[in-house]
């Protein structure tokens, strides 16, 4: 899974009319979230099973009578960034004790999976840590705190977390917005020889196709708009609809789109050798699907790829993107790269370079490749020394910076539909997204949170497009969404 889509999520409480009021001695959770949308959504279901057991989030660290870090394995020393952190709220801890008030500090994620009770040897300020199987078990295992113990929680549950979850209400999913996250698989299979996620979050695993169904439609129901469908495989889905026909993950995109409310959908992070025909169908098929794939490669050279064991060659990957394109010719693409792979050299890196060139990304994630304590790539020969590295990355996110800043300038003049999202940075703005995800700037007269508005793209910022127009569009129409074909060589 891509880490660099959002860095850290404090859950926020809704204010309208339906969130109801937080008593007086109501006790308080700040939760910090690092890495992908996964970690996102399941910070989310901890407020949620927390909000069950008494809690209330909050914004300022100050105020939390528990902090909880929910941590991304997946960057260099992801580790020891969270043992800076607690170090920090170890401080704080005291200062809160001083005035005679309690706190309580847990670590989760895939940092807390992989450390387990080294967490707390090292970090004694740390009362609970519990991996990402194993969530669920949260208000249980703070009750356990209570009761003076160090608790540690990262054997993988034998019960469906997801099924143990409390559902969100109503009320916390109106106070997220109108875009929302669901995830519908977990864990990998792969074993990319660079990546940890086998170890951290477990073997592939399938959300049941009626689970997901039903947090679908209360999503909608309570005026969700997008939903992003998150795995660390997503295509890798599998499942029986309710006739007990075996889909993928096409076949539930289409369940999905037909589900009264959703406008939109998307899916992360993929595999290219689970992208089925029928995956690629719905792209053909469905409006709702948005026209934006993040399809990773992460080498351009078939000797480094194999190193990777991805299981595919340059040649199958661009193949591969021609059959979606086909499909879907408004299409634009994200990827992940990685430079200094063990043994890269610099003919592998022009590899990778002449596949951007020729793919040309709308967005990209880029990273330096680091050791993973536990993984294939952490014992290989030909480690690249890092200036050689950096110098790699630099010459890569130029590229991709460009090829980038063309995608957004060739929309200029284009009749987007934007899902209006938020207020704007100044007054008389309003905020949304492109279907190519890009934050888009309009004139608040345009419409309203929820929206979707016919927009003209009049001209570029440095991180968003800038729109004009007043129509919303037709609910019949198929596809308004006009956009160039990127398959060409710079």
């Amino acid at each position: 899974m891509d880490d660099g889509a959002l860095t850290s999520d404090d859950l926020k409480t809704d204010r309208t009319s339906e969130t109801g009021k937080t008593g007086a001695n109501t006790r308080k959770v700040f939760v910090k979230t690092y890495g992908c949308q996964m970690n996102v959504y399941d910070s989310q279901r901890m407020g949620d099973a927390l909000g069950r057991d008494g809690y209330e989030p909050t914004q300022s660290i100050e105020d939390a009578d528990l902090v909880l870090l929910n941590t991304c394995h997946i960057r260099e020393k992801a580790a020891e960034k969270i043992y800076s952190e607690l170090g920090r709220i170890r401080d704080l801890k005291a200062e809160r004790a001083a005035r005679g008030l309690e706190t309580r500090v847990a670590v989760a994620g895939c940092v807390a999976q992989a450390e387990g009770r080294e967490i707390i040897s090292r970090a004694p300020v740390v009362d609970l840590v519990i991996g990402p199987q194993t969530y669920h078990r949260l208000p249980d295992a703070l009750a356990r705190v209570a009761r003076g113990e160090k608790v540690v929680e990262t054997e993988y549950a034998v019960e469906d977390k997801f099924e143990e979850l409390p559902k969100s209400e109503r009320r916390q999913i109106i106070g997220r917005g109108v875009t929302a996250f669901l995830t519908v698989q977990e864990g990998c299979d792969k074993f990319c020889t660079f990546c940890v996620v086998p170890y951290t979050r477990g073997a592939e695993v399938s959300r049941p196709f009626a689970q997901v169904i039903e947090e679908a439609r209360a999503l909608a129901d309570a005026g969700v708009r997008e939903i992003t469908l998150l795995g660390q495989n997503v295509n890798a889905w599998a499942g029986e609809d309710e006739t007990g026909r075996a889909i993928g993950l096409g076949g539930l995109i289409h369940k999905l789109a037909v589900i009264p409310g959703l406008a939109r959908l998307r899916y992360t992070t993929s595999h290219p050798r689970d992208m089925d025909e029928e995956l690629v169908a719905a792209h053909r098929d469905l409006p709702s699907l948005m026209p934006y794939l993040h399809l990773p490669v992460q080498s351009g050279s078939d000797r480094i790829l194999k190193a990777m064991n991805r299981r595919h060659t340059a040649d199958d990957y661009l193949r591969l993107l021609d059959t979606i394109r086909e499909a879907r010719p408004d299409i634009a693409l994200s990827g992940d790269f990685i430079t200094g792979f063990p043994g890269e050299t610099d003919e592998d890196f022009e590899a990778t370079m002449r596949l951007v060139r020729e793919v040309r990304y709308a967005s990209a994630f880029t990273f330096k490749y680091s050791p993973r304590p536990g993984t294939p790539g952490a014992g290989m020969d030909g480690h690249v020394e890092e200036s050689v590295k950096d110098a790699r990355l630099q010459e890569l996110n130029a590229l991709l910076r460009r090829h980038q800043s063309e995608f957004a300038e060739s929309l200029v003049g284009k009749r987007l539909s934007v899902l209006v999202e938020k207020p704007g940075r100044h007054p008389g703005q309003i905020a949304g997204r492109s279907p190519y995800l890009q934050p888009v700037v309009l004139p608040e007269a345009i419409g309203e949170i929820g929206d979707i508005v016919d927009v003209t793209i009049t001209s570029t910022g440095p991180n968003s497009l800038l729109a004009e127009g007043m129509t919303k569009p037709d609910p019949a129409s198929s596809r308004k969404d006009e956009a160039p074909t990127m398959r060409s060589v710079a």
